[in-house]
């Protein structure tokens, strides 16, 4: 077994951009996974790896089956590995994957659209919320960070392979985010979260950052502003917080009908 021991290798180089370039990701068309579990969620929802980076040792079952599946495998050392990864202890696997290129479905009854949301642990943790509650699709206005960002894929824990995830202008959203309604996540609005609407028709809600509040295009696109009751000395809820419990009283009005 030939070990790579160099950072120059070629592989470990693009491996090392798409890690830190959101630039190269987007030439090159191609995405870092680290860690066994989000490749093998990846895989699972049928993509499979270009090459795959491990340390022996790391992950025999997933290794094995990443060989007998005949993926590209390069086993590499520790200084390596440390280079085209993001964590303070490197799992000991990274895989390279295609980029995603999902389109919004047609029929799309629940979307939720990220409005500006610049933290990458939110918006993971968003990603990963939206695809638990059954949302059937998520959309980064403009401001986002990148949903392929590494903390972002951590957060999302496998979300960005089983919810899809697209990039949109505000002028792209209004024209093909065709539903009943689009809801704001505002403290300010006048319809309580809980309201009986989520299964009466399609809607998207906007979520937007804490820090600065609903840009001016979410404000003007949104249809009605939703808000959740807080006690008094309580400003404002996490994004991420917000989007959970708004999606996922959406899913329970949903199964309530059903």
């Amino acid at each position: 077994m030939d070990i790579i021991t160099s950072i120059q290798n070629n592989r470990v180089k693009l491996a090392n951009a798409l890690l830190s370039r959101t630039r190269t990701r987007r030439k090159e068309g191609k995405v870092v996974l680290e860690g066994a579990r989000l490749i093998r969620d990846a895989w699972d929802n049928g993509t499979p790896p270009e090459f795959v980076l491990y340390t022996p040792g790391a992950d025999n079952g997933l290794i094995d089956l990443l060989e007998r599946r005949r993926v590209d495998l390069l086993p590499v050392d520790d200084k390596v590995m440390q280079h085209v990864t993001d964590t303070q202890s490197p799992q000991g696997i990274v895989g390279v994957f295609p980029m995603p290129q999902p389109e919004l479905p047609a029929d799309a009854q629940s979307i939720l659209i990220a409005d500006a949301i610049s933290d990458p642990g939110n918006l993971g943790t968003i990603i990963r919320t939206a695809a638990g509650a059954g949302v059937d699709a998520v959309i980064l206005a403009p401001n986002c960070v990148d949903a392929y960002n590494p903390k972002v894929l951590r957060s999302g824990m496998g979300a960005h392979f089983r919810v899809p995830v697209l990039e949109m202008t505000w002028a792209q959203i209004r024209e093909q985010v065709t539903v009943d309604a689009i809801y704001l996540a505002d403290g300010e609005g006048d319809m309580p979260y809980d309201a009986d609407v989520w299964a009466s028709g399609s809607w998207a809600l906007i979520v937007g950052s804490e820090a600065h509040g609903a840009s001016d295009e979410a404000l003007a696109t949104a249809t009605q502003r939703v808000f959740i009751p807080m006690a008094h000395a309580t400003e404002s809820l996490n994004a991420a917080v917000a989007a959970a419990v708004i999606l996922f009283e959406a899913a329970r009005q949903r199964r309530s009908r059903h």
